[in-house]
């Protein structure tokens, strides 16, 4: 593993000297083309407008939606099977970078400075939390992508499914008039069951095709999300003193599920009674 800088943060791993390790010729060419997709996206972020810039855009899109509408959690729908671990890197970078409670300079915020990032690939979230998405009272925004590079009939109806949930989130029977929804033969008794609230924000990422490069240049667009929300927040996007303090207490609380006898627990009451039933079960 290649040496890296004490500032290098743990969340941005992926492109760093940090998760460079001796690998074969074809997972080197693989990482290559990662790199390649990595440095046009930086570069699109450099020189590009801001009104064309797409980090800046997205990134003031979350803090609009997050810190003046009260949408608190991020649901990540990938319609790509081979994206199904992209949510899981994506609450590492954002939840581990912003959710601060105090600026740069010390002052604690009165706004949201992040927010709570899950999902699951589209094919399977469409059975189990979409019914939330569309009807629930719970303020969250979306964002789905898709690879186009395949053409197999499966794949074009998936297509079909991912356009429509999120043309479902952003749309609403609401905004018709009721008697439009009862022309629909809909009996009075499920009208109400039948009519959407709509207005969930979404963004829709449509990939040619999913190539390292693309890749690449998907992982350092989410980077750059994560710097331009820190900017506007005037938080430090690249400390994590709460991981820190993770750290610092487990390191004081090790000692003492191992100490030969019993030590003299100062903790909280819930924390000395699990360490007491930990060591209560060693013995």
């Amino acid at each position: 593993m290649f040496g890296f800088w004490d500032w290098v943060g743990g969340r941005y791993s992926m492109d760093s000297a940090v998760a460079s390790r001796r690998c074969s010729p074809s997972a080197r060419r693989t990482s290559a083309r990662c790199s390649d997709g990595f440095r046009a996206m930086d570069e699109h972020f450099r020189t590009t407008p801001f009104d064309k810039n797409l980090p800046v855009v997205m990134g003031l899109l979350s803090v609009w939606y997050g810190s003046f509408f009260g949408a608190e959690t991020v649901a990540v729908l990938p319609y790509d099977q081979y994206l199904k671990r992209f949510p899981a890197y994506l609450q590492q970078l954002t939840m581990e970078s912003n959710g601060k409670r105090v600026t740069l300079g010390g002052m604690e915020v009165d706004y949201q400075t992040g927010a709570v990032y899950w999902g699951e690939p589209g094919t399977n979230g469409q059975h189990s939390f979409y019914q939330l998405i569309h009807q629930a009272r719970s303020s969250f925004r979306a964002t789905s992508s898709r690879s186009a590079s395949r053409s197999t009939r499966s794949v074009g109806t998936t297509t079909c499914s991912w356009r429509t949930c999120s043309r479902r989130r952003r749309r609403s029977r609401s905004a018709r008039p009721r008697r439009q929804v009862k022309a629909e033969k809909v009996a009075d008794a499920l009208v109400p069951h039948k009519t959407f609230p709509g207005n969930r924000p979404s963004n829709v990422l449509l990939l040619e095709k999913l190539t390292p490069f693309a890749l690449g240049s998907l992982v350092a667009l989410y980077e750059h999300i994560v710097f331009t929300q820190g900017v506007i927040w005037d938080i430090g996007s690249f400390d994590q003193w709460g991981v820190e303090l993770g750290k610092a207490l487990a390191s004081k609380i090790v000692p003492e599920l191992e100490a030969a006898t019993d030590p003299d627990l100062k903790h909280d009451t819930s924390t000395n009674a699990l360490i007491k039933r930990y060591r209560a079960g060693k013995k």
